[in-house]
């Protein structure tokens, strides 16, 4: 029996590795047997017993009733007896469990289990369907027998933690929620044996455009499904995701709860198990981001990213809108003729000046380079600034001389790879809702310098995922996919010029760090998103021109700008990185390698 066990693994993975390539293969077989011996204490240790038991006892300000939506197809009957007892060992006790049954006449089984637990709990409702509509139409079946004021979705062979409906009814209290979601584990047989975990960041737009990230545990107010409307039978295999976009489109209150309140299970025939058996599911997920963009007025085309059910939007670009690139300069001429080199002899969009920002260099040779440029491209302009260094100042003054619509830091020392870098944060910048778009920065051996931001970190600001590998998907998929962050790096960031001289540009008390992060955080402050993209691909030399000799006095320096960004944005670093889950640590950059060491101790 053990070896069986082996030869099962062995296929699996080979089955893996002709599907998804040996990368992804290699990296999760690296991390499956940590996330083995550590996931089932982190979702055992959630809550103790006494306070499940206190759970019980509570009494809410608010009278709601909570009807749990659940369509069923020919569903396994210990599946089904899990998935009710589920329900039933619910602290919070106001609750339906609407049951719509689809089955085919070989599988009476499921509704005669159905009807005995009828009988153990009037709240359960049952109704057997003449015939399968699908799932969209089998759950709306479920909304016809339910009376609760807000609905929550459970598929027929999942589980929910016993804590999931009293979390809910907290945020509902005390933030009047509207639309609530959890985080989630993926398991096979039983919950002890999880081999995944959703830790989510809050609501991101661009995140759910990418990935339907929300995915399970999702309620939602009654009113609100009657605005939105309920699900559609042409997004099957992905009628979840079409419904959570139409929800979200119009909720006022979505709230993120941090805990893992559901399990989904995963086997052979699950979407958690394998997409591929339900490659409609993909198809479907393009309908809905398709008609999605088109209810919220934008223009993009639908494509596949790199992973099953991870999507690409490529937005229309209005005009032709000039950019400026900002570059500061000291010497170095080889890494500016490399960067423009690049920039000139590679990108695809053309109506763009490079601003060139001197300071302080001291060799003959970058002045005749200077020349040179100049001479050669009429749309490059160097500008002289006799200050010290301060990168911001220095910034600030290149954006002040440019003319373009939008402005695009850029160090010295990257060099473009993907031809169309401008375009693909330019489609974002052009969105009225986008202040600040970042790149894909790597390490000239193509390892991760840059994919985001994450304040918190080192009681800062710290690059997430950093020093991962060029290939790698990262926790959650998140080097793959377009997203929101809350801060991008000024080594290479595109803010539409009207926004740069509304949050008045780059603080120049930050000289070196973190002016950056802080023009992000006033420009998320003034209510705009900031998105990183994967698209946009650079290598990036890591400020080669500069150095970072370790002296004294860029230490004192640096520790003065940390206390800085710690003092002016205390509140929000005390509430923590929204689009950084509060279970994940924050001492790490990397959490694609071991996601498990990333987890807070239980």
């Amino acid at each position: 029996m053990k070896y069986d066990r082996y030869i099962r693994l062995l296929g699996k993975g080979l089955k893996c590795w002709k599907e998804n390539g040996w990368i992804y293969t290699w990296n999760k077989i690296r991390n499956r047997r940590r996330r083995r011996q550590n996931f089932a204490r982190v979702t055992r240790l959630q809550f103790t017993s006494e306070e499940l038991e206190q759970q019980k006892k509570n009494i809410f300000p608010q009278d709601i009733k909570f009807s749990i939506l659940v369509p069923l197809f020919n569903t396994p009957e210990d599946f089904l007896r899990e998935m009710i007892q589920s329900v039933l060992d619910q602290t919070y006790g106001q609750w339906e469990l609407c049951l719509a049954d689809g089955s085919d006449d070989e599988h009476r089984k499921v509704g005669q289990l159905c009807k005995e637990f009828t009988h153990v709990d009037r709240r359960i409702q049952y109704k057997k369907l003449k015939k399968n509509r699908g799932i969209a139409e089998n759950t709306n079946a479920c909304i016809e027998i339910a009376s609760g004021t807000y609905f929550v979705l459970l598929d027929h062979d999942d589980l929910l933690h016993p804590s999931a409906l009293y979390e809910m009814m907290k945020v509902i209290c005390e933030q009047d929620a509207d639309f609530i979601y959890t985080d989630e584990a993926v398991f096979h047989n039983n919950v002890a044996d999880s081999v995944d975990l959703h830790l989510k960041s809050d609501y991101a737009p661009d995140t759910l455009r990418s990935v339907n990230y929300i995915c399970h545990l999702t309620a939602f107010k009654r009113e609100l499904l009657k605005e939105a409307g309920e699900l559609r039978k042409e997004c099957d295999g992905s009628q979840d995701f079409d419904l959570i976009l139409r929800l979200t489109e119009k909720a006022e209150h979505i709230v993120h709860i941090p805990r893992i309140l559901y399990y989904w299970r995963s086997h052979p025939e699950s979407t958690a198990g394998n997409i591929r058996t339900k490659l409609y599911a993909v198809e479907s997920g393009h309908r809905a981001l398709q008609d999605h963009l088109r209810r919220i007025g934008l223009e993009g085309e639908v494509l596949d990213a790199a992973l099953p059910t991870t999507y690409r939007i490529r937005y229309k670009i209005n005009g032709n809108p000039k950019i400026s690139i900002v570059i500061p300069n000291q010497d170095h001429t080889d890494d500016l003729h490399t960067c423009l080199d690049s920039i000139f002899s590679i990108s695809t969009y053309k109506n763009f000046e490079v601003v060139i920002v001197e300071n302080g260099s001291k060799t003959k040779e970058i002045f005749s380079y200077y020349k040179e440029i100049e001479a050669k491209w009429d749309n490059v302009h160097v500008l002289l600034w006799d200050g010290a260094f301060n990168y911001a100042a220095i910034n600030n003054f290149g954006v002040q001389q440019a003319q373009g619509e939008y402005v695009l830091l850029l160090n010295n020392d990257t060099k473009v790879i993907t031809p169309e870098w401008m375009e693909e944060m330019l489609m974002f910048s052009q969105r009225s809702d986008v202040g600040a778009v970042g790149a894909k920065l790597y390490y000239p051996d193509n390892t991760i310098q840059h994919a985001g931001i994450i304040i918190g970190i080192d009681s800062t600001a710290e690059h997430l995922h950093k020093g991962a590998n060029k290939d790698e998907y990262g926790f959650m998929g998140r080097l793959i996919y377009v997203q929101n962050l809350s801060a991008v790096t000024g080594a290479c960031m595109m803010i539409r010029r009207s926004i740069w001289d509304g949050v008045g540009g780059l603080d120049e008390r930050f000289a070196v760090a973190f002016n950056d992060v802080d023009i992000c955080m006033k420009i998320r402050k003034a209510g705009y998103l900031i998105v990183w993209t994967p698209y946009s691909e650079l290598y990036h030399y890591e400020s080669k021109s500069r150095g970072y000799e370790d002296t004294p006095e860029k230490r004192k320096r640096f520790l003065s700008e940390s206390r800085l960004f710690q003092t002016q944005w205390a509140a929000e670093l005390a509430m923590g990185d929204p689009y950084y889950n509060p279970n994940l640590a924050l001492v790490l950059q990397d959490v694609s390698f071991d996601e498990v060491s990333m987890l807070k101790k239980a």
